[in-house]
């Protein structure tokens, strides 16, 4: 008589009846709080970096002032405007360029240059431009742009040409009143005009100075601002336009093109916040496998009786790939919402770092999220489950036989697949993601390997007849199952890897990144130092507590031919390219490379004739190599060198970089002034005596642009931290499954002992010592692991040069054995109080 004579209905049933019967009997607890708890920290650190992400974009956009700009030498042509408007999109105007601002005869007539700009009305279209009475305190935002016949400064200005806010200032052939003092200005640029000293005006003033003449070089920028969909629509409108009708001079500007140094901070932030996704998925997968080897091991005897009953292989292994599906799916579904409910704690505790509401999340988190539970659940804990199909009918009678094997090869190698792809898409960098895959997967071999030889050697190291009993029953209760052993130490070595790697992360390379923007970052920049005035310069200075500061010779230079052929900026099919060719470059000359700068191709050779070294950047951009010759024309006279090396520019330290150097330490034979970079000191009047003691020097002012990058990197610091903090504790709850999933195996063990005479305190001193012993050797083997991962991810990812102490390996084999000995505590405490006929009663059932 046939069991199953319609196989597809009463599997369902069975698989039905049997995920209810495991709901209420809590044997499916362990796996469904392990898969709620991978897809719960996946999706809630995927929701809050979604916004996260978000709310960076948008909120980097004050940087530009806009969503998109299109920048141009000469004003952009009416139908840009008109195409933006016609889309719904608010648009702006500005015009920058550098000039002499003056104050009249009887305030001393002092002049300085400065960076006048021209603003319509709706300026800014992003961010908040501050003003004040003085450049003391944080401001107001403004409600407007300055009104006809007056002009907005910096406070430096003030200082620069002793006036004050009242006072007219002289710009060109206007006279125009200062009526406010420029606090934070959104989109100040990253060139040296845009730091001069700023004069704001009403765009409707600007012809009435005459300073915009036919050959003047004037920046013109107009931006846009609305919804993200008619906003990329425009863009690549402006793009073909500019592309379709060779536009020269005429360029769409982002984010990603318009700020080196706060999209490489950026770039890190994102970097951060996927690592941290992927250290929890990796978390995950050890808590689904730990929670489904045991749900396997709990279901041997029932299988068995199944097997005796008459019921199928096929039938077995359809049961549990269905009960398995609806569990992923309850769990999975559960583990979404709660992520969705936990993101909203950082979204809280974000709430005063950021001044505006976060965008909604995406649905992308929750997707991502369900597929990750299925993922696991199928790759890491359906292999021990399918298992349960084979179980002969004989362990019936015999507790001896059917157990859990090992898998397979294949298995290993589907999951292992599996979960490299899952790791690959959290990442959203294949570098990063290879270099996760690649570390861990190696981590895992190498603590296979290690583990065994601890067990081997712990076999023979501890002497029977001299060593305390506890110590002898704990070696001798590892030493017995190795393969056991190997699995539980392997397991808690993942584990801590994780955590390691994230307190590593958290403290040394945190601390990198805020130092490669550190807060004593210089904030001027001086040029136009004469030669025969950098002693003194330099001295004074040394004079206003100045100690610290870059020093390099400047030199204004056209490239004119490569390998010997002319440039021609036609020729070239980059914008950029032709921009870049089309303009003077600074060069600069130095024995000894910047420590800023890293050579990633060729060699830094000092002394080294008709050499230069140039920026990898721009190298890229003009598709120059290693060998290559360039020839300069500077000042009329013709320098040829070739090029012996690339290196990598940092523009987050707000250093002095150039693109083009010499590796020499003098060249007199070149016309050169020399730019000083540096931090300076907060007594009152310094740039005012450092200008009057060298009047023809330019004083460039980049506090608002270091305070501005300053600030989002501290936000996003914190908001890492958050994440951090989350899958720290993440990883606490795997590392307290991976020691509770032994609890049966283990009550069974003790309960022998004890039938056998043992006392209650020996057995606790045996468990202590086993814990003790297991965490300090997995928290060793993932310090270790997780030095060699993290100067991989420093070097080659987050690009910070990192040297961890060689004492992480012993604090993590002291952490690791606190971890698991409160771990066993708390999860294991119930095994020493069972009682004895209990514990033996059920496993003769």
């Amino acid at each position: 008589m046939s069991l199953d004579p319609r196989p597809s209905v009463s599997v369902w049933s069975l698989a039905w009846r049997q995920l209810l019967r495991d709901f209420r009997a809590g044997e499916l607890r362990l796996l469904v709080v392990a898969v709620m708890l991978a897809v719960a920290a996946l999706s809630a650190v995927g929701f809050f970096a979604d916004r996260l992400n978000q709310s960076l974009a948008r909120d980097a956009r004050q940087l530009l002032g806009g969503d998109a700009i299109i920048a141009s030498d000469q004003p952009a042509p009416a139908a840009f405007a008109d195409r933006a408007l016609g889309a719904g999109l608010q648009v702006v105007r500005t015009a920058a360029f550098p000039s002499m601002g003056r104050a009249p005869d009887d305030k001393g007539g002092a002049s300085r240059l400065v960076s006048v700009k021209s603003v319509t009305a709706g300026y800014p279209l992003r961010g908040q431009l501050m003003i004040g009475a003085s450049g003391q305190g944080a401001g107001v935002p403004s409600t407007s742009v300055p009104d006809r016949g007056t002009v907005w400064v910096d406070a430096t200005l003030l200082d620069g040409l002793g006036l004050a806010v009242g006072d007219p200032l002289l710009l060109g052939d206007a006279t125009l009143k200062i009526a406010a003092v420029i606090v934070q200005e959104p989109d100040r640029g990253a060139g040296f005009m845009s730091f001069s000293p700023r004069v704001m005006l009403n765009d409707a003033d600007l012809p009435g100075t005459a300073l915009v003449q036919p050959a003047s070089r004037v920046t013109y920028r107009m931006a846009v601002a609305g919804a993200d969909g008619p906003v990329a629509t425009f863009v690549a409108w402006a793009e073909a336009q500019i592309k379709a009708r060779s536009m020269r001079g005429l360029r769409v500007e982002s984010l990603e093109t318009g700020r080196p140094e706060m999209r490489q901070t950026l770039d890190r932030a994102a970097k951060f916040l996927n690592l941290v996704a992927l250290l929890a998925a990796l978390l995950a997968a050890v808590a689904v496998g730990i929670a489904a080897r045991d749900f396997a091991s709990r279901h041997l005897d029932d299988c068995a009786m199944l097997r005796v009953l008459g019921q199928s292989q096929r039938t077995i292994a359809l049961q549990y790939l269905i009960e398995f599906a609806l569990v992923g799916a309850i769990a999975s579904v559960a583990g979404v919402l709660l992520g969705f409910a936990v993101h909203h704690v950082f979204v809280y505790l974000l709430s005063g770092l950021v001044n505006a509401t976060l965008p909604a999340p995406g649905v992308w988190p929750a997707l991502f999220g369900v597929g990750v539970g299925f993922t696991l659940l199928m790759g890491f804990g359906l292999p021990p489950v399918l298992q349960l199909a084979q179980v002969p009918p004989l362990r019936v009678i015999r507790r001896d036989v059917g157990a859990l094997k090992p898998a397979s090869i294949a298995v290993l190698a589907a999951g292992a697949v599996g979960f490299a792809a899952l790791l690959l898409a959290v990442s959203s960098d294949l570098k990063l993601g290879l270099i996760a895959v690649g570390g861990f997967a190696g981590a895992v071999v190498v603590f296979a390997a290690l583990s065994w030889v601890a067990v081997q050697v712990l076999r023979r190291a501890v002497p029977e007849s001299r060593a305390p009993r506890w110590l002898v029953l704990a070696t001798r209760q590892i030493a017995a199952r190795p393969a056991f052993a190997v699995l539980q130490v392997s397991a808690l070595s993942v584990g801590l890897l994780a955590l390691c790697l994230l307190v590593l992360l958290r403290t040394d390379l945190i601390s990198s990144w805020r130092q490669a923007t550190p807060p004593d970052a210089p904030n001027r920049f001086v040029i136009n130092v004469m030669p025969d005035q950098g002693e003194a310069f330099q001295a004074r200075l040394k004079a206003g507590g100045v100690q610290k500061y870059d020093w390099y010779p400047m030199i204004r230079g056209r490239l004119v031919a490569v390998n010997g052929k002319p440039v021609d900026p036609d020729s070239l099919p980059d914008e950029r390219a032709k921009r870049l060719v089309d303009r003077e470059f600074n060069l600069s000359h130095a024995a000894a490379m910047p420590g800023h700068n890293t050579v990633v191709q060729g060699r830094w050779t000092p002394e080294e004739a008709d050499a230069v070294s140039v920026e990898e950047g721009i190298a890229e951009t003009l598709h120059l190599k290693l060998g290559d010759t360039l020839r300069f024309d500077i000042g009329g006279q013709m320098s040829e060198a070739r090029i012996t090396s690339l290196r990598k520019l940092d523009w987050g330290s707000m250093r002095a970089n150039f693109f083009v150097m010499y590796p020499k330490a003098e060249m007199p034979d070149l016309p050169s002034t020399y730019i000083a970079a540096f931090r300076a000191p907060a007594e009152a009047g310094f740039d005012n005596a450092l200008s009057h003691a060298f009047p023809n020097i330019t004083n460039v002012d980049v506090s608002q642009s270091i305070g501005q990058l300053q600030r989002v990197l501290d936000q996003v610091v914190r908001a890492v931290e958050f994440l951090f903090g989350f899958t720290l504790a993440a990883g606490l709850v795997v590392l307290f499954a991976a020691i509770t999933a032994t609890r049966e195996a283990r009550s069974r063990e003790f309960a022998v002992m004890r039938a056998l005479g043992a006392s209650s305190r020996l057995l606790g001193q045996v468990q202590r010592a086993e814990l003790l012993g297991v965490g300090a050797l997995a928290g060793f083997l993932a310090a270790a692991a997780a030095m060699a991962v993290g100067w991989a991810l420093a070097k080659f990812v987050f690009q910070f040069s990192w040297a961890p102490s060689p004492w992480v390996p012993l604090v993590g084999a002291a952490a690791g054995a606190v971890l698991a000995l409160a771990a066993g505590w708390w999860g294991l405490r119930e095994v020493l109080r069972r009682p004895v006929v209990e514990t033996l009663r059920a496993a003769a059932l």
